[in-house]
């Protein structure tokens, strides 16, 4: 398992380049794979909820983002870029279930603070771990070397697992716990 070429602080992308392991490219390959790691702890399985196998979707395909993220298009071979491309099909299969679990959901009125539950706050932990890594992959989007869906995914993903959230909460009945500004 262990290769000992990332000893010296640096390591390699998938077109080969050796980079700083504080690269801008680590940062955002680090952040995925944290996303993927709580999204994987989501509690939701131990509950029996429904959208189980669609968290084991969103996982391979934050897979596909990191191989899309790994390969710089600035040093990438066309053959690179074939292999590790990054459609829109997986944005739009978000906005669908977004679509459908807000259906079953109140209107929100309110802000909602990350609770609800295991599942609720495990999904609200992984939203807010997926904010972060959207804003590791945007720099990386504006230098031309991430392609653009990627970061349109992960703002859509933060926004799926919210409403996952907040059905999670209904799904187990337990109550949603509005944000009320404290007087000082």
């Amino acid at each position: 398992i262990y290769t000992r070429t990332g000893d010296q602080g640096f390591s390699s992308t998938f077109t080969g380049e050796r980079r700083p392991k504080d690269d801008l490219i680590f940062e955002a390959l680090g952040t995925l794979d944290e996303l993927s790691s709580a999204i994987g702890a989501e509690f939701g399985r131990e509950h029996g909820h429904s959208f189980v196998e669609e968290l084991h979707k969103v996982q391979c395909v934050l897979q596909d983002a990191g191989s899309n993220v790994a390969t710089p298009i600035s040093s990438a071979r066309e053959s690179h870029l074939k292999r590790t491309s990054f459609s829109n099909k997986p944005i739009e299969e978000l906005e669908s279930w977004i679509d459908g679990y807000s259906d079953r959901l109140p209107p929100l009125t309110a802000f909602i603070l990350p609770s609800g539950g295991k599942s609720s706050a495990a999904l609200h932990l992984s939203r807010a771990v997926c904010r972060r890594a959207e804003r590791r992959v945007v720099p990386l989007v504006k230098t031309g070397d991430v392609d653009a869906n990627v970061a349109k995914y992960l703002n859509r993903l933060s926004d799926y697992l919210f409403v996952l959230a907040r059905y999670a909460t209904k799904g187990e009945g337990k109550e949603e716990k509005i944000y009320r500004r404290r007087e000082l």
